[in-house]
């Protein structure tokens, strides 16, 4: 199973998504996303035909990531949201094939996972 994990800021939009998931250049088998910000990707989601697992807070602490980001360690307590939430929803074993990117107006950010 290949999951596209995101993480993002309270405004991010389809196309925030579309940006990041564009960058890594991989189609995921499905999305995944902290359960306080499925409201937000939902729209991305039902355009692309993906479904979106959501991940809950507490799963993220404690994730190593290959990435580390100041403002994600302050606000969720891992390195890199995208990268934790893509091994969170991929499961025990997961590896991060693709490390975090950036959409290009710095809302969201995509990583790729893949399970066993």
């Amino acid at each position: 199973m290949v999951i596209a994990g995101f993480g993002c800021r309270a405004g991010a939009s389809p196309e925030s998504f579309r940006s990041a998931l564009a960058a890594v250049g991989v189609r995921p088998d499905r999305l995944a996303v902290p359960a306080d910000r499925l409201a937000l990707i939902a729209a991305f989601a039902e355009a692309e035909g993906l479904a979106v697992l959501p991940v809950a807070a507490d799963r993220l602490r404690g994730i190593d990531t290959p990435t580390r980001s100041a403002v994600s360690h302050a606000a969720r307590g891992v390195g890199s949201v995208a990268e934790a939430v893509a091994l969170a929803a991929a499961g025990p074993g997961a590896r991060i094939m693709t490390p975090r990117v950036i959409s290009s107006d710095r809302m969201a950010t995509c990583a790729i996972a893949q399970g066993l």
